[in-house]
């Protein structure tokens, strides 16, 4: 329970979750430190790639200061990789009780998917109150994500999934929402140009638009 709380306090802080699909592990560093140096000390390195248990271990030697999880957990072996390569927390695109229970096991916090009331029910079900809501755009966006909050008052959501500069504020705008995740600060044409000055630029935008939802 500790680590859940910890967990869904530091997610609030950031707000913005960089997701990150790494194509090698000799780019994890530099972007590590690029999203650092902006003032956004957070990735989700994503299963999605063969490179991730690598990028994972990588990035936790040698850039202590980010908060560091592993995205597209998909089995329990996948979570036991994360966790052994260094990964603070788990994301998934959606509820595998299996997996859930396993995290939950090894003390190590999990942010699975839900797109529906029922995913939401199961998740409470299993003692898990910060869901990862997903798609999000695809799903319905900001207006079904406030309708499906609606029920479920202790519930916070981190939509990912279409999720850019452009619709950023309206979704922290919804007091259910704890951050947001996304990829737009972290392209994958970007990393493979090593084009680290950039996604430090993004990132630092992202950072200061986000803060603009506190002021609100």
């Amino acid at each position: 329970m500790r680590q859940a709380v910890e967990f869904a306090d530091r997610i609030s802080a950031l707000r913005v979750i960089p997701v990150v699909e790494i194509p090698g592990v000799e780019y994890a560093v530099p972007l590590a430190e690029a999203l650092v140096g902006a003032g956004l000390p957070c990735a989700e390195i994503t299963f999605r790639t063969d490179s991730a248990a690598a990028a994972i271990a990588a990035i936790a030697a040698s850039v202590p200061d980010i908060y560091l999880g592993a995205g597209t957990v998909l089995s329990v072996e996948q979570a036991d990789a994360a966790i052994a390569a260094g990964a603070k927390f788990l994301v998934a695109p959606g509820f595998n009780p299996r997996v859930v229970a396993h995290a939950a096991n090894r003390g190590i916090p999990m942010l699975p998917g839900i797109a529906t009331p029922t995913d939401i029910e199961q998740a409470l079900s299993y003692g898990i109150s910060l869901v990862k809501f997903f798609p999000a755009e695809a799903n319905g966006g900001v207006s079904y994500l406030k309708a499906v909050a609606a029920p479920y008052g202790g519930v916070r959501f981190v939509p990912t999934g279409g999720v850019g500069p452009k619709n950023l504020l309206s979704y922290l705008g919804l007091p259910q929402v704890a951050a947001c995740g996304g990829s737009w600060m972290v392209k994958k044409d970007l990393i493979v140009a090593k084009d680290f000055d950039s996604v430090g630029r993004l990132a630092a935008e992202a950072v200061a638009l986000a803060a603009e939802s506190e002021v609100r």
